[in-house]
């Protein structure tokens, strides 16, 4: 009986073994195939203390299964979409450094190219100024004018002063001057313009309107004596301007809606008025 006994327990416990092999293998098989974890590093993980409690075990893997989830169907392009944006990636990082390299090198040219315009620009400011001092004296015939940096230190962006001195008056700006004052000033400066860089050819129109009589004959005058480098075409109704010229353009209206266009050669005239005096000259000397 007790044989008997014994070999159903031993049947019973070999029974109750290969359950519990079976169970053996499929939490081998399930750790591996969710976890990709063996049997050694399953128990190292838990000798490790890495292991909580099987709830808070339970929802970490509920999160990570939802996130898993979440990453969607594997995309098997995606290698090679990798490699792509990694070329493009590296094309726009070089494009990048060039556009980089080539901004230093513009703000070293802009550098100095600002430099030599300072340079350039303090000169001829300086022989602008003299130049400037020598006309305002010949045209009004005394005084003295100066062109002044509001900020010596950025010639580039610094305003620019008009201070001149009046024959007979004390200095001051040209904001304090009448309006023929003013004229006559920026005569003065157009023409200093006009020696610091002469050109062959220049039209005034009605430059010196607001000058008195006395003062439209300096500006002709010294014009005149511009006119070695310069021709000068002047739109002008003074009469001491017109006096001053070689040749007179004028326009006229004898009929009504009818333009009629003079000429007068002032040369010419001077010419034949010689010719004239020395013709009654003679006569008076043979008579």
């Amino acid at each position: 009986e007790q044989i008997i006994d014994l070999e159903k327990e031993c049947a019973r416990l070999e029974m109750r073994k290969n359950a519990l092999v079976d169970d053996e293998n499929r939490v081998m098989q399930n750790l591996w195939d969710n976890y990709e974890l063996t049997i050694g590093e399953a128990e190292e993980m838990v000798g490790e203390g890495r292991l909580e409690e099987r709830s808070k075990i339970s929802s970490r893997v509920s999160e990570l299964r939802g996130k898993i989830r979440a990453l969607g169907e594997i995309d098997v392009g995606s290698i090679e979409e990798l490699k792509e944006v990694s070329a493009r990636y590296e094309e726009l990082t070089t494009q990048r450094s060039d556009i980089e390299k080539s901004k230093e090198e513009l703000i070293n040219m802009i550098a100095d190219v600002t430099r030599e315009m300072a340079t350039l620009f303090t000169e001829q400011f300086a022989l602008l100024n003299t130049y400037f001092n020598e006309s305002f004296v010949e045209i009004f015939g005394g005084g003295s004018a100066e062109l002044r940096l509001d900020d010596p230190s950025e010639v580039l962006t610094s305003g620019i002063e008009i201070v001149v001195r009046l024959p007979g008056k004390n200095l001051r700006t040209i904001s304090l001057l009448s309006g023929g004052e003013k004229a006559f000033v920026a005569i003065a400066l157009y023409f200093a313009i006009l020696k610091t860089r002469p050109t062959p050819f220049c039209v005034l129109d009605e430059i010196e309107a607001a000058l008195d009589d006395a003062n439209v004959y300096r500006f002709a005058r010294y014009m005149r004596k511009l006119t070695e480098k310069t021709q000068f075409i002047v739109i002008t109704h003074r009469r001491g301007t017109m006096e001053n010229a070689d040749i007179l353009y004028g326009v006229t209206m004898q009929e009504t809606g009818v333009s009629k266009l003079l000429i007068m050669n002032m040369l010419s005239i001077e010419a034949w008025a010689e010719e004239e005096n020395e013709e009654k000259a003679r006569e008076s000397e043979n008579s």
